[in-house]
């Protein structure tokens, strides 16, 4: 289970304060998912970033799965973040330099030995239709190849909760929509827990969970 519990997010600014967060509360179960709407400068990419481990929220708290992460050390919170937390951004974020078949393992790269890590990135690639492109590097995919290759990486460890942040925004309409196909078919192959950030009215309508983020309130 993900739970958030009166987040609020403040940044000191040569202006002053600056809220982008204010009590955001939420919860969704193993299985479950939704996606959060708004326009730009609400704070859905900030509270992804809070739910993910990557940024502490000024007031609030998160659990995941029983585990608060910002109640962790740096070093076991980074552990935390790479085996619980799968993110897929706008920009797929691929090394350039290594194969497509490296950059789905680089997240098991760090900490203890996997050694089935091999096995599972090559079925990952093959669910999302990349069983032909394990070799190839990055500047020799389509941008929905990149995208698939990085839907794969953020699943490699078996992550409670999948964060996607505007996953389609680089994509035309069709490579948009088979991506979207794509990321509904393999969270519920996975079930985790999914939330994905989206200005699409067409990805964003296949969620039963549709919330609105205005202002830095969440409307759940």
């Amino acid at each position: 289970m993900l739970t958030a519990t009166q987040l609020s997010k403040t940044y000191l600014t040569p202006a002053g304060e600056l809220t982008v967060l204010r009590d955001v509360s939420l919860r969704l179960n193993a299985g479950e998912s939704a996606c959060i709407m708004g326009p730009s400068g609400s704070g859905k990419s900030t509270l992804l970033y809070i739910l993910g481990g990557l940024e502490p929220p000024s007031t609030g708290s998160v659990d995941l799965g029983g585990t608060n992460p910002y109640a962790l050390s740096a070093d076991a919170l980074a552990a935390f973040r790479n085996k619980e937390v799968g993110f897929v951004l706008q920009d797929h974020c691929l090394l350039p330099q290594c194969t497509v078949l490296e950059n789905v393992l680089v997240p098991t790269l760090v900490g203890e030995a996997d050694s089935g890590a091999a096995e599972r990135a090559q079925s990952l690639l093959g669910q999302v239709g990349l069983g032909q492109r394990l070799h190839h590097r990055p500047a020799e995919l389509s941008g929905g190849e990149k995208q698939r290759a990085a839907i794969a990486r953020a699943l490699i460890r078996n992550p409670r909760l999948i964060l996607c942040d505007e996953p389609t925004g680089n994509l035309d309409a069709e490579t948009a929509s088979t991506v979207g196909d794509l990321l509904i078919a393999m969270h519920a192959r996975q079930h985790a827990i999914m939330i994905v950030v989206t200005h699409s009215d067409a990805l964003g309508s296949r969620f039963a969970k549709r919330w609105r983020m205005d202002r830095g309130r969440l409307a759940v």
